[in-house]
């Protein structure tokens, strides 16, 4: 107990908004269910497992852990094993939506000498009982983070809430206590801030829930705004405010001082109930849909290092996918799991090591590698009696909520809890693990993925210009009428007029889909484009320019982004229903470009940088989608005016680029531009190892803003001009030779990329294995010809 008092400065007491983790450790996936618990920090409120909280104390000097164990209770043994009978969940013959309970432990624990003082105990300084109760009553910040995520897309702040009407009919709200003023329900209360009635909510759809007396007052009195009973606390913007209006969940930023005419203290109230957002999470975790569903076939689970899975979070596959496809590369593993320890990168993370995407990177690394989460667990299938139950094995896999959390954090859309599109995530992750490794990067493992474009433009003087750019996909236009089986699509097309004339439908046996070679996918990539509005400095006037692109370097891996998105008529687009016939080995060796040819001629430099103008047709249709006008024009002046399907494809995968609303640059004097470039600014970026003709450009495009130049570098957007053709974007690209093989799928399942279903398969060890969120298992039937995006790994670049 001496110990203990001796460091009482070293505890602290948590307010209600400070972030406490207890649900999983910071450094590795242990958790309270996982062997010796977990143990916190009672300074800084982090987590550790019983093999890292030494690490903690020798980074931090902090002493006193609450140690926290949770184990499993013995299931009930007369609890009858049954098939449901009704469509529903967790009612008489429905679905057991029931969680596993468990036994909670709690323990003061001093280290060095990791002595252990029992909780609760009077015995304990009134500060230390104070803190651990704190903690144990307080949300983790794990799950309340994710709960924020999970309705920051909906939750709103009321139209009502800023002039809210309240009747002072001399109703005093008691601290506890309550009780629907129309029947005996005493949970899922709704106290409404006009009249302060107390009311319970609406009755569920499987009966359960309440009895409507809520909105039922709601419809008799117009009083819209309820907050619900036993979710408000000191934390009071997690309290549950409904209104019946909007009809939604609703931010009501005065709710204090609401309560508080009807004599509440939100300070003092602790939280009874879940609210309506925790209910869809729960349920959105606990309820095994493919319980219900049927899978298909059977697939062998796999276990151990590299087959763990990544649970899904809410719409998360898109990240899931992507991620086990990052780690199957050898860059990835080296630089994440084989060269750097999980103790190496929380010695390098700050203070709080959740925020950090090298700790959490290193983290997820050694969660999917490491073989420790992917472990069997039996799990007994309800049958219609114990005798004929079947046991079937499977993993349980690795939340990545922190991961998502930093990852997520530049990206309010990635942050939400909305379906992603895969390639946008990918281009994402890339940067974000570029920007980490911007001061040297040599360690940068995104660099396997990186190659060059050399674009040639020949105007009609004969003179040409050559481009360059850095980029890591190969987006790929697919064109339909190079299909393999055209006779066997004009008979589906025949068959499909006769049924619909008929008024029938055709079977899904019957559908056929139009399937198309990579190869000509390949080609077209390097197919010659007219470019209109191309401004000549050999004739001093805009004119058609006629395009070839190719690759200046081959990268370690190469990633094709399938293009399965056009315009239909009305330009409403819609998702190509197309098969790929993708090889094992595909060799791109003709692709490579070879710059300035003996012969060729130079564009002269003008005197002024002619920025592009955009085609007004396809502005102007662009815009009859809704998108707006700046946009517009530079997804026509980034694909070149080549047409609208182009400029919508470029669209869609720059939505979110950190410089789509900054203007488009104007024309400027290149000697007077680079000499008019603070010097002090270029060399801030000097300082991060850029070129310094790269940053004086990257300063001139941004208009001197350090912060936006270094977003053109290193999203490949600083403009270059003709004469710069021969100078490379950058240097030490991986580079070989053009033979690949196929080494990973991303499928999409779904009419867009922000719905449906995202699943990775992966060839490891001589066999395709599926890795479906938290699902890993041999495939028997691998999709290749359904892929959205296509990992390939060089040949001469294998080990």
């Amino acid at each position: 107990m001496e110990q203990l008092r001796s460091n009482l400065s070293r505890v602290r007491i948590p307010e209600p908004t400070t972030r406490i983790f207890k649900h999983e450790c910071c450094i590795s996936y242990h958790n309270p269910k996982s062997d010796g618990g977990l143990y916190i920090d009672m300074n800084s409120f982090l987590a550790f497992g019983k093999d890292f909280v030494w690490w903690n104390y020798e980074k931090t000097g902090n002493p006193v852990y609450l140690h926290f164990e949770q184990t499993s209770k013995p299931a009930a043994e007369d609890r009858p094993s049954k098939k449901p009978t009704l469509l529903a969940i967790g009612v008489q013959g429905g679905f057991d939506n029931s969680v596993p309970e468990y036994e909670e432990k709690y323990e003061i624990v001093i280290l060095p000498e990791f002595v252990t003082l029992p909780f609760p105990s009077v015995e304990l300084p009134e500060k230390v009982r104070l803190a651990v109760d704190a903690v144990i009553l307080a949300e983790g910040a794990e799950k309340k983070e994710q709960l924020a995520i999970w309705t920051a897309d909906n939750k709103k702040v009321s139209k009502h809430a800023m002039n809210l009407h309240q009747i002072d009919n001399g109703v005093t709200v008691p601290p506890s206590g309550w009780k629907c003023s129309q029947c005996d329900k005493t949970d899922n209360l709704w106290l409404n801030l006009t009249d302060g009635s107390i009311h319970c909510g609406r009755k569920n759809w499987d009966g359960s829930g309440g009895n409507d007396h809520a909105v039922n007052h709601y419809k008799e009195t117009g009083f819209p705004l309820a907050v619900k009973l036993g979710t408000i606390t000191a934390d009071i913007e997690s309290a549950d405010v409904y209104s019946y209006d909007e009809d939604d969940s609703v931010v009501d930023p005065l709710l204090g001082q609401h309560l508080a005419f009807f004599g509440i203290d939100f300070s003092s109230l602790q939280k009874t109930e879940m609210t309506t957002a925790e209910r869809e999470l729960d349920q959105n975790y606990n309820y095994d849909w493919n319980r219900i569903q049927e899978t298909g076939q059977e697939v062998e689970p796999l276990f151990g290092p590299g087959y763990t899975g990544l649970v899904n979070l809410g719409n998360s596959c898109y990240l899931a996918s992507t991620m086990q496809v990052m780690f199957s590369t050898r860059s990835f593993y080296q630089r994440y799991f084989i060269e750097q320890t999980l103790k190496t990168a929380f010695q390098k993370a700050p203070a709080d090591p959740t925020v950090d995407l090298n700790m959490q990177l290193t983290k997820l690394a050694h969660g999917l590698l490491s073989g420790k989460y992917s472990i069997p667990r039996k799990e007994e299938e309800d049958a219609s009696n114990i005798a004929d139950s079947t046991v079937t094995v499977k993993q349980e896999g690795i939340r990545p909520l922190m991961f998502k959390s930093v990852i997520a954090a530049s990206h309010p859309e990635f942050s939400s809890m909305r379906q992603q599109d895969a390639l946008e995530f990918f281009l994402h992750f890339i940067d974000q693990v570029e920007r980490l490794n911007a001061i040297d990067p040599k360690f940068d493992p995104s660099r396997c993925f990186k190659f060059g474009i050399e674009e040639r433009l020949q105007c009609p003087s004969g003179k040409v210009a050559y481009n360059k750019r850095n980029d890591c996909i190969l987006s790929l236009s697919i064109p339909l009428h190079k299909s393999i089986n055209q006779n066997e699509l004009e008979a589906f097309q025949k068959l499909k007029a006769e049924r619909n004339a008929e008024g029938k439908e055709l079977s899904s046996e019957e559908i056929v889909r139009p399937r198309v070679p990579l190869k000509d996918c390949l080609d077209c990539f390097s197919l010659p484009e007219e470019v209109h509005d191309f401004y000549s400095t050999a004739l001093n006037t805009k004119t058609t320019a006629i395009k070839t692109a190719g690759l200046t370097s081959f990268p370690d891996y190469l990633v094709l982004h399938m293009r399965k998105f056009v315009m239909e008529e009305g330009w409403v687009p819609k998702k190509l229903d197309v098969y790929i016939d993708v090889p094992e080995i595909i060799d791109i060796s003709s692709m490579r470009s070879h710059g300035i040819q003996p012969g060729e001629v130079l564009l002269p430099e003008g005197g002024e940088l002619a920025i592009p103008l955009a085609n007004d047709d396809i502005v102007s249709q662009l815009m009859s989608m809704g998108f707006n006008h700046l946009h517009c024009q530079k997804a026509a002046i980034n694909t070149s005016n080549t047409g609208v399907e182009a400029a919508m494809n470029w669209l869609l995968s720059h939505m979110n680029d950190p410089d789509i609303d900054a203007p488009i640059s104007e024309k400027v004097n290149p000697d007077s531009a680079s000499s008019s470039v603070d010097q002090s600014q270029v060399d801030t970026l000097l300082a991060f190892g850029f070129d310094e003709h790269l940053a004086r450009k990257a300063l001139q495009a941004a208009g001197g803003d350090v912060e936006k130049a270094t977003d053109l570098i290193f999203n490949n957007a600083v403009p270059m001009d003709c004469s710069e053709a021969s100078a490379p974007v950058h240097t030490e690209l991986p580079d070989g030779g053009g033979r690949y093989k196929l080494i990973g799928v991303v499928s999409h399942i779904g009419t867009s990329t922000q719905c449906g279903h995202y699943v990775a398969h992966i060839y490891k060890e001589g066999r395709w294995v599926i890795f479906n969120d938290e699902k890993v298992g041999v495939s028997k039937h691998p999709p290749l010809d359904m892929g959205y995006l296509y990992f390939f790994e060089r040949l001469d670049s294998c080990c």
